[in-house]
């Protein structure tokens, strides 16, 4: 008897941000596993060229370049998967900015662009892919939401990351108003909180990092894409079907020691 309990092949899923970081770690982790992934991207030829690399192992995959600090850009992008796709298992609402932190220099126009991609292009792209959310949802394998926060949403760190930080919080609770209002419609919502993951946002290699991860982090090293994929893996499938409206630190540990 085969066991298919954390089998996620054949499914759709959609991955913001999807061309470098934990995205990028999350897109190459579905693929490999069977899934049809769309992973989208501002630059449309480095997004091009991604999914063209990830696809040419045998799997399947597109990119989608949008920009979703725009307005526009969540619509947009649904629109653009709607031409390709008639429902979407897995919303990955990865897209990800920050800037300077400080109290003292921050702009408006910094803080609302780490707020417009962190929080609001998540909220109004998983509202304009209802309908293809809602196409894959069933009560025994529901269509589902997995929003990428941070830690940095559930403690305040040694430095200054007022937008950043209040982005993520704000990501999280959001998690938890659309697994309210979405279970009825057989579709749930979760939230990953990493702590350090070699990204565009965070140099795991640097030499503040690494004395961050030797003095806090119990398991003594960052993240890595099996941490990640493996995580998204578990919520993806039938294992994780019934687990709705949580934010799930993946720190090694970091929570616990604050």
């Amino acid at each position: 008897m085969t066991d298919t309990l954390f089998d996620i092949g054949g499914k759709v899923a959609l991955v913001t941000g999807g061309t470098s970081g934990i995205g990028y770690m999350i897109a190459r982790g579905l693929v490999a596993r069977g899934v049809r992934t769309y992973v989208s991207g501002r630059d449309a030829g480095r997004t091009a060229a991604l999914a063209d690399d990830l696809a040419a192992a045998g799997g399947d995959c597109v990119g989608l370049a949008v920009n979703l600090s725009d307005p526009a850009g969540p619509r947009a992008l649904a629109q653009a998967l709607a031409a390709h796709e008639e429902r979407l298992d897995l919303l990955v609402n990865n897209a990800g900015a920050n800037t300077s932190g400080n109290l003292a220099d921050m702009t408006m126009a910094d803080w609302d662009l780490v707020l417009n991609v962190n929080t609001r292009a998540a909220f109004f792209l998983t509202q304009a892919l209802m309908p293809l959310l809602k196409a894959a949802g069933r009560a025994e394998d529901p269509a589902r939401i997995v929003n990428i926060g941070s830690i940095g949403g559930l403690h305040v760190p040694n430095w200054e990351a007022h937008a950043y930080g209040a982005s993520k919080a704000a990501l999280h609770h959001l998690t938890r108003s659309l697994a309210k209002a979405l279970g009825p419609d057989r579709i749930t919502a979760n939230a990953i909180a990493p702590g350090p993951f070699p990204s565009r946002l965070t140099d795991t290699e640097s030499e503040a990092v690494r004395k961050n991860v030797a003095a806090h982090i119990p398991l003594g090293r960052a993240g890595e894409a099996d941490d990640i994929v493996g995580l998204v893996t578990f919520l993806a499938s039938r294992a994780g079907a019934y687990v709705n409206g949580t934010t799930i630190p993946l720190d090694g540990g970091y929570i616990a020691t604050l």
